[in-house]
């Protein structure tokens, strides 16, 4: 199973685990009836729609769709991998991990080695900020820049001395470690088989993920070398289209995150800390990836891209645009900001104040931002110069796949701009999406007639009833019952049930958390779970849930007949058939009698 911890260790984890404990410690949960309730803290509400079963051990959002057990809330709330949140749900608990499982999994021990080589690094380059006989012209560069201790501090700013070997003469010998320095990027490997520091002469930024483990490092030059920023190279532990520096000062600095600052560079998010702008981050000179946008939407509805007045600014916050597209809902929102030209945030905030550089004037929505920016060079007077407008914006409106109100807000400006009716541009979009997703392989959804549909919701409301009482599965009768369909699906079902006989205290969330490794059953799950919330508060006997998924059995028996009654159908008379196969038609005839459906 994932992360080769034990099956059965993560189902007894979860049964010590009761998950409104968990949940009330960030989120605090108020009792209303059988359930909990609260603001969803996945998105931006007034109205309460998150609840927490603690009957099932799940939890589920009416609003935008989260759910799942103890292990996926640590998961997504704390943005923590699998094997950190079972740690953490462990420690909890008062549990060891089995031993086992910490043997078979051999990278986890060579990661920890380079996580804590990393932080060693972190520190040497700390202390020579503050010890070493060159560091003077770091700390004067800190103060002339406005930076004060504390915020050096709490950023963990370093000093990389001039010189070729100061971090090797320091770590390279520790327990043998050159080859882990060169694996984590901090070392450079020459032609001649030796090795040198990558930071010479520079400060040093710690980049740290959002467990708060140093991953990385940036550096800025003090002297007239190039480049003026180096990043660490890609490593196992550091990929940089996916973090985002200063994101885990600004979740400890802030408890909501209401909006985040998306800047260029390390020195622009320390600056604007320093002025009381905590909610900055910066892309790591890379344009923001769609996985660094996913990331940030985890935590906040409102981006705002801030990067600098030139060219590669203008470029990057494109860039930015594009990405986000597919990612937008209507609760998400995302800005820009055009600085002038030459500025950044850094001079900005330095020279302006904070009061300024929070200016909502200074902040263009993703439409006005879209709209400027295709429309350059565009004569709109023009017949020719609307179309050209329309297509071109089209194309962009067309990445947008689950914000239908600001879909048909843009294509209302639209039609403003280009005096084109809003019902010709709307069939002009699904003609974009058509030609797009043209070359895509069809679903077998897709191709499911409506009989297969009507069979399909009859199984998913049997899966739907077992997930609200998994003791349905303990039943003598059901495995006999279960042998006697044959549908699309089925599989699936009496996966479930083995599991459930195997495991007859399992829960809701002990389930999910079976098919963990096959994330799009999983999801699917989640997806039926939070329907059987659908019954609300009402109190079912447990004899009116066990009819009910009865009676959802007795009709996919009853397909299962028709379906073969049907094949016998194609047959021209009785007397073609065999003794054996006239034995299995009058049975089929006889079940199809007594099910009297």
């Amino acid at each position: 199973m994932a992360g080769k911890i034990p099956q059965q260790f993560i189902d007894e984890l979860l049964a010590r685990t009761d998950i409104v404990d968990i949940i009330d410690a960030y989120v605090p949960l108020k009792k209303v009836g059988r359930n909990h309730h609260a603001r969803c803290p996945f998105h931006d509400e007034k109205t309460p729609s998150f609840t927490v079963n603690q009957q099932d051990q799940f939890y589920h959002c009416f609003g935008c769709g989260m759910g799942g057990n103890a292990i996926s809330f640590l998961m997504e709330y704390l943005r923590l991998d699998f094997v950190a949140a079972i740690e953490d749900l462990a420690a909890r608990a008062g549990m060891d991990i089995p031993h086992e499982a910490v043997q078979t999994s051999q990278p986890n021990k060579q990661f920890t080695k380079l996580y804590e080589l990393m932080e060693m690094t972190v520190a040497f380059y700390a202390r020579q900020l503050k010890k070493h006989p060159q560091a003077d012209n770091a700390i004067n560069y800190l103060k002339k820049r406005g930076i004060s201790g504390q915020i050096a501090a709490e950023f963990e700013i370093g000093f990389a001395p001039p010189g070729w070997d100061n971090l090797m003469s320091a770590l390279g010998k520790v327990d043998n470690s050159t080859k882990q320095l060169l694996t984590i990027g901090t070392v450079i490997e020459n032609d001649r088989g030796g090795y040198y520091d990558r930071f010479r002469n520079r400060l040093t930024f710690p980049i740290r993920d959002q467990r708060g483990r140093a991953i990385g490092l940036g550096g800025r030059v003090l002297g007239d070398d190039e480049p003026k920023y180096l990043n660490s190279p890609e490593t196992p532990l550091f990929h940089k289209g996916r973090e985002l520096y200063g994101l885990f000062q600004a979740r400890k600095a802030l408890r909501n995150i209401e909006s985040l600052f998306v800047v260029e560079g390390y020195m622009d998010v320390i600056a604007l800390a320093q002025f009381g702008i905590r909610n900055a981050v910066a892309s790591l000179g890379t344009a923001a990836t769609t996985a660094h946008i996913e990331k940030m939407f985890r935590l906040t509805n409102k981006i705002v891209f801030c990067f600098d007045g030139d060219v590669a600014g203008e470029k990057a916050a494109w860039r930015g645009l594009e990405n986000a597209l597919p990612l937008l809902r209507d609760d998400k929102q995302v800005y820009f900001m055009c600085l002038p030209e030459g500025e950044d945030p850094d001079t900005f905030v330095r020279d302006k104040g904070k009061d300024a550089f929070l200016d909502p004037a200074l902040q263009t929505p993703l439409s006005e931002f879209l709209f400027n920016s295709v429309s350059h060079g565009i004569d709109l007077s023009s017949p020719e110069g609307q179309a050209s407008m329309a297509t071109k914006t089209l194309s962009f409106i067309s990445k947008i796949l689950s914000a239908p109100a600001l879909t048909a807000i843009l294509l209302g400006k639209l039609s403003g701009i280009t005096n084109i009716p809003v019902d010709e541009l709307m069939s002009q979009l699904d003609a974009h999406k058509k030609i797009e997703s043209a070359n895509k392989p069809l679903r077998k959804s897709e191709h499911v007639n409506q009989k297969n549909h009507k069979q399909h919701s009859i199984l998913t409301e049997s899966i739907r009833l077992i997930l609200r009482k998994p003791a349905l599965a303990l039943d003598d009768s059901l495995n006999e019952k279960l042998s006697e369909i044959e549908v699309a699906g089925i599989e699936f079902l009496i996966d479930i049930v083995k599991y459930i006989q195997s495991n007859p205290n399992t829960t809701i969330a002990g389930i999910t958390e079976y098919y963990r490794d096959k994330e799009k059953i999983r999801k699917r799950l989640v997806e039926l779970v939070p329907s059987e919330s659908l019954y609300g508060e009402v109190e079912f006997s447990d004899a009116a849930i066990r009819d009910s998924f009865l009676y959802t059995l007795k009709k996919l028996r009853a397909i299962t007949i028709h379906a073969k009654l049907r094949e016998f159908g194609k047959i021209g008379t009785i007397k073609e058939l065999t003794e054996e196969k006239k034995k299995e038609w009058r049975l089929l005839l006889e079940a199809e009698k007594k099910l009297k459906i």
